[in-house]
């Protein structure tokens, strides 16, 4: 899950208790079991697929393989749960799950479920009596295999506990050297920043134990800890709708991995990140493995409890009631459950049962649900001051983190929401306040909604002789562009404008990049290239009643193709410069390395403009950027970060000889180190976390360097604006106009 969504799903909730804590589920007590309507979900879900996919290929023998790989790795990604003997079992259902999902038959994705939960019970089981009963010798020279991706699945009981024997030993050992290298590195006098990525459990990418583990604590008690947590969210978040979940992604992925069914909770949040908003308390939660209670990780400012003022991070929740009905115990309850409880209405009573850090003083807080603004994933802006030369400019500066825009509200309804809009504001403070240039932040900046893509481009290109190209989109049978709206002619901003991009911006953040350079408007800088997204999902409701709700499905219907002719799938856009950060060589990130992507395409470009010659300046602002950076020891650093970086990313084994071992975490910890110094150039306090602190911060010495670039442009252009940006339109749409400012 994205950071956005999980901040929407936990955002959401104030939960609340009860009278009684509920006990923790078991193995044992978990079973669950289709509900008697998905039979009927599926059958909608195949007819979507086989009538309106892009693709045009019916739900067949082939499909059904490809589900089936899907299904079984989503839930064992490491292919170390499962045995073979299990996946034998399930052999007939590899050509047999189209015929069993057209006969409305769902049994197929609940039964490996249940082997799964099963098979994780004995792995966990085998590796608390491993940590009470064993102790490891590090002198023994073996490696463990952490990416198993590829690897076989285990054939025999025997064979999977020797792979988790290997995978505890490897994290022991990273808890261990990580802690001696911490003490080191304090003893330097080096910051003790977050625990690194080579402290990881897998030995690179990811740090689920170094982040669990506490100094105080043993080793052999953050591993116990992990897994037992680990079981028992298995345990808890495991119901009906979330395993229809997992199994209708799984078939809708065999056509592409960004078809998806939707169930009605994870509609809900689709909806949400889309309008930034919610209705709610206003609380950040995780659920507490201990006690089943939701805990307070962060109160947001401006929300119901954070007006309420005596519910403090730290407290848990406990149970929920709806107006005037009791308060019903939400202990050991799916999160998602309960959070949908606190969702509601506007202006409507919740009562939430709220105990102390401890789980004492029991105490029912009522509230009133108000709306709750996600304001770290709209636009931000400022100007910044750039001297260069003895030369100081005002530039303004736009980060986007998505494309979001409100889908069921007009301009003038109080609760739109619009990305365009948004920087449309900025552009207005940057006309006013004079700045000479724009930097447009896409990075990290996964798509959204078409539309607003289509509007942020607007802003950026002139409206005659007549709207212009941006986009051209190609379904089953028909391919037609999309312009730039005739009744929005805005041209906005006319000076010159750099998009920074990096292998994170996909989809709408590729077409408007890729139209921007394609019409000569703006210069791309950044990673070699952007993600590669050139698919269209159309979101489909599946119908129901309120009792039984059905989803949606979200299919891919058609494919981008820049106004040149290219698709931006795979190949995603070129930059005009690069600056690359640490992502940009890695094997791990791509639509290309997604299962099941579409390839590249290309198709008839079309008859387009060049708005300005912005590429005209790229030869000199390259060779001037060049000597700026050639005699930089911190260029040259992050060009070798980039390099281990990649090579990071495609290691798939570690030593668990401990010589070994520390050689390579000492390393990957310098790499990880510098590339934090390369990342937070800025200066300001690393253990400020907030969201946009942490914005500001990321690849700081990457926008320090397109400033620079812009900064040159604008010299280079003598302070022109794009051609015909004279010719103002005379009639600005209402939603524009109502903005003041320069336009």
């Amino acid at each position: 899950m994205n950071t956005t969504s999980m901040k929407i799903l936990l955002a959401a909730a104030a939960l609340c208790g009860a009278a009684r804590a509920e006990t923790a589920p078991t193995l044992e007590s978990v079973d669950v079991k289709p509900l008697p309507h998905y039979g009927r979900v599926a059958r909608k879900v195949i007819g979507i697929l086989n009538r309106k996919h892009l693709l045009a290929h019916p739900f067949d023998d082939e499909m059904s393989c490809k589900a089936w790989s899907n299904l079984v790795t989503q839930c064992d990604y490491s292919h170390s749960v499962f045995l073979q003997s299990d996946l034998d079992a399930w052999e007939p259902m590899k050509t047999g799950i189209d015929d069993a999902l057209r006969e409305g038959d769902v049994q197929f994705g609940y039964e490996v479920h249940r082997v799964f939960v099963k098979r994780l019970g004995e792995r966990v089981a085998f590796v608390t009596n491993l940590l009470e009963t064993q102790e490891f010798d590090f002198s023994v020279k073996e490696d463990y295999l952490f990416k198993r991706d590829k690897a076989p699945w285990p054939a025999t009981t025997e064979e999977a506990e020797e792979i988790w024997r290997r995978r505890i030993k490897n994290e022991m050992l990273a808890i261990m050297i990580g802690r001696e290298l911490d003490a080191e590195d304090e003893a330097k006098g080096k910051k003790n920043k977050k625990k690194k990525k080579s402290e990881a459990s897998d030995g690179a990418s990811t740090n689920d134990v170094a982040e669990a583990s506490e100094p105080e604590k043993p080793p052999k008690q953050v591993l116990l800890e992990k897994y037992r947590h680990y079981l028992q969210m298995i345990l808890t978040e495991s119901d009906e709708e979330s395993v229809l979940q997992r199994y209708l992604v799984a078939v809708t992925m065999a056509y592409d991995p960004h078809s998806a069914y939707m169930s009605p909770m994870r509609k809900e949040d689709f909806d949400m990140e889309m309008n930034l908003s919610l209705f709610g308390v206003g609380a950040v939660l995780s659920q507490s493995m201990d006690d089943g209670a939701l805990e307070i990780k962060e109160i947001m400012k401006g929300g119901p409890l954070a007006r309420e003022g005596s519910i403090k991070v730290g407290h848990k929740i406990v149970g929920v009631g709806q107006g005037s009905e009791p308060v019903e115990d939400i202990t050991w309850k799916p999160m998602r459950k309960s959070i949908k409880k606190i969702r509601g209405p506007k202006d409507t009573r919740v009562v939430l049962e709220v105990t102390d850090k401890n789980g004492g003083s029991r105490r029912r807080v009522a509230l009133i649900r108000d709306e709750i603004k996600l304001e770290d994933q709209a636009a931000t802006g400022r100007v910044e001051t750039v001297t260069l030369n003895g030369v100081e400019r005002k530039l303004g500066y736009v980060k986007l983190p998505g494309f979001y825009g409100t889908m069921d509200k007009k301009p003038n309804d109080p609760l739109y929401r619009s990305c365009s809009l948004d920087v449309a504001k900025w552009v207005s403070k940057f006309n006013t306040q004079g700045a000479e240039g724009l930097v447009l932040d896409l990075r990290g900046n996964g798509g959204g909604s078409l539309k607003e893509a289509v509007l942020l481009t607007a802003l950026f290109v002139r409206p005659n002789p007549g709207p212009c190209p941006v986009v051209q989109i190609r379904e089953k049978a028909n391919v037609y562009p999309l312009y730039t709206f005739p009744d929005i002619p805005t041209f906005a901003w006319r000076r010159p404008l750099i998009v920074l991009i990096d292998r994170f911006s996909a989809s709408a953040s590729e077409i408007v990049a890729g139209a921007l350079q394609d019409t000569g408007r703006a210069i791309v800088i950044g990673d070699h290239r952007s993600h590669g997204k050139g698919t269209v999902q159309t979101v489909m409701e599946l119908g129901g009643n309120p009792e039984t709700p059905n989803g949606s499905v979200k299919v891919t219907t058609a494919r981008f193709y820049r106004i040149n002719g290219s698709s931006t799938q795979e190949k995603g856009v070129e930059s005009d410069i690069c600056l690359p950060s640490s992502l940009d060589e890695r094997t791990d990130i791509g639509e290309n390395n997604l299962p099941n992507a579409l390839p590249w395409s290309m198709i008839e470009p079309l008859r387009y403009d060049q708005i300005w010659n912005m590429p005209n300046y790229v030869p000199q602002l390259k060779a001037l950027s060049e000597t700026r950076l050639k005699d930089s020891a911190e260029y040259a650093r992050r060009l070798e970060v980039v390099k281990l970086c990649r090579e990071a990313s495609e290691r798939r084994t570690v030593s668990l000889e401990r010589a070994a071992r520390r050689k390579m975490m000492r390393e990957d910890r310098d790499v990880y180190d510098a590339a934090d110094e390369l990342d937070e150039m800025d200066g300001e306090d690393d253990d400020d976390s907030s969201d946009k602190k942490k914005d500001e911060k990321k690849d700081d010495f990457v926008l320090k360097e397109a400033l620079n670039i812009l900064s040159d442009l604008v010299r280079l252009t003598e302070g022109a604006e794009a051609p015909d940006a004279q010719a103002r339109p005379r009639n600005l749409p209402p939603w524009l106009r109502a903005l003041g400012g320069d336009y």
